[in-house]
């Protein structure tokens, strides 16, 4: 039998589809994360570094414009 990516495509979907939410959640964490480790993909465009430049000065002089991680994340887990 001739290997076929496209049978193994489908038959990884349909497992990862089988995955409870929570366990979906980790593979796509895992999966972030074993890319944001490659030095090659995690590389900032001088553009990014300049909008997060940007983004620290107005943070810094109005603290009240951000909110910090932990409260994003909450929110977002209490929208769920």
């Amino acid at each position: 039998m001739l290997y076929n990516p496209k049978d193994m495509k489908s038959t990884l979907l349909k497992d990862i589809l089988d995955l409870s939410p929570a366990e979906r959640i980790q593979l796509v964490q895992d999966i972030w994360d074993s890319i944001s480790e490659l030095p090659s993909t995690s590389d900032l465009t001088d553009e990014q570094k300049a909008t997060l430049d940007r983004r620290l000065v107005e943070l810094e002089k109005d603290p009240q414009i951000g909110l910090p991680w932990e409260e994003v994340v909450g929110a977002i887990r209490a929208s769920r």
